[in-house]
Parts: structure tokens; sequence; C-alpha cells
């Protein structure tokens, strides 16, 4: 039987390339892709970074955005489930992804009580030797340090991991601000970073990696069946590696 994957996403918000290319990378290993927003609508993405000035100089390059138009024609695209169902769960699941994105209806899932619920449940479930794995970038791994166990810290306490980084998203944010304003800080100017907030829901400062290189980096963790990645840059390796990692697992369950 194929692994199956399922991405938890908001509304809209979310980011093209980290949606788009895994997917394609997923698909084309034959795995069964589903998708689920809070009330199994079809997501749409931060149209800044598929159209206009914006999407142009800063958004998904070429390949990634006839990947996205690829994605959206798919029926599990088209027809997701609904994490906000009393029904839902994870458990069925081989990979939960997380893509990111820091356009403010992000916060959507980020800020959902439920998807911690669901989370809270599933990430402990990881813990090697298992079948179930997590891979999250950029605001997706957000999603994840907010989640909390019965003991109030987060899911992720222990683990390894990365995300997006300050000083990528400071220099991008100062860079665009005069145009965009504070389109590239999801909770507004002046909340902490990305990168802040997941450090200060793990048991140690250390365990959050960084690589200020545009070249691609993610972190897997020693103990989990978790991969993190930082932006859309890593995407590709990010998706590559969940494969090799999803199918290890699956096959040494067998």
């Amino acid at each position: 039987m194929a692994p199956r994957v399922i991405f938890l996403m908001a509304d809209y918000g979310h980011d093209p390339t980290e949606t788009a290319i895994p997917w394609k990378a997923f698909h084309d290993a034959g795995f069964n892709t589903s998708f689920a927003t809070e009330h199994g609508k079809p997501a749409n993405a931060d149209e800044k970074m598929l159209s206009g000035i914006t999407g142009t100089l800063l958004g998904a390059t070429k390949a990634a955005k006839a990947a996205y138009q690829e994605l959206i024609k798919t029926p599990d695209f088209q027809n997701p489930l609904s994490w906000a169902a009393e029904d839902f769960t994870l458990d069925d699941y081989d990979l939960v992804f997380l893509p990111g994105g820091h356009e403010k209806g992000v916060r959507q899932i980020i800020d959902s009580a439920k998807v911690h619920k669901l989370l809270e449940s599933y990430f402990p479930k990881t813990k090697k030797p298992s079948n179930k794995s997590v891979a999250a970038i950029c605001h997706g791994v957000q999603v994840l340090a907010t989640a909390s166990r019965e003991d109030g810290k987060s899911v992720i306490h222990e683990a390894e991991t990365t995300a997006l980084l300050h000083n990528m998203e400071q220099g991008i944010f100062h860079a665009t601000r005069l145009f965009l304003g504070d389109y590239y800080k999801t909770y507004g100017a002046g909340s902490p970073s990305v990168q802040k907030t997941v450090t200060d829901r793990l048991q140690n400062p250390s365990q959050f990696k960084s690589s200020l290189s545009l070249s691609p980096f993610i972190v897997e963790d020693p103990n989990y069946n978790y991969l993190s990645a930082r932006f859309p840059g890593d995407a590709e390796l990010l998706a590559s590696k969940a494969v090799e990692m999803v199918s290890s697992a699956v096959k040494s369950s067998l």
C-alpha cells in the first residue's frame, strides 16, 4: 500500500512553493496525498507569491508556479477534508506535512486549538522506530512549536529543528516595508520572529539549527521522524528527504 500523506493548511495564505514542490515530489513517488483545511474548502495560496510585481520579484519560481497550477487542478486538492470535523484524525497518515506562508491568513492554523490537539496526539507517535512522520517548513514549524502537550510544553520541546530564520525574516521585512508594510511579519511589525517563537518553546536554544546560506538546508531530528526547513529554497530537499524517510519508516514496519 502506498504511503499516505496529508497537508494541514489554512484557508488562505500558504506559500505556493512550499506546498506544490513537496506535493509534486510525493506524487511522483507514488504517495497518496490528501489535504485538509478548516471547513473542507479548497485552500488558496498567497496571491502575492504568484502574481504582480511581488510575485515576479519575490515570489515563486517558474517551476514552482507550474507545479502549483498542476496541483490545484487535482481532485485531492479540490476536495479537501476538514480538520475541524469532530471525527477527523491524523492517525491514518504516514506523513503529516505542514507548509509555511507568511501572509496573515496562516494565523488560522498557527493559532488553532483543534490543530494543536491533533498534533499533540500525532507527534509523539513519530518517535523512532515508527511508521509515522512529520515534516514542516517555515511557519509550518511555528504550528508545531505552539502545539502544547498536557504538561504545557511544545510537542517539539525535545526535538532538533529549524524554521524561518530571524535574520531572513527581519531582512526581507525591512527591505520591503516601504511598499509592502508589515506583509512579511505574520503577526505585525514588532512581533517576535518565527525563530524566537520556536526557540522559546524548545528545551534548549541549541536545539534550533540555522544556516544563513542560500543553499538548501534541512534538519532531521535524531529521535523522531521529523524534518524541518527554513524557506521556499529548501522545499525540494525537504520533500526528497521526506520521501526517503517515509518510505524507509513504512517498509521497516511491514
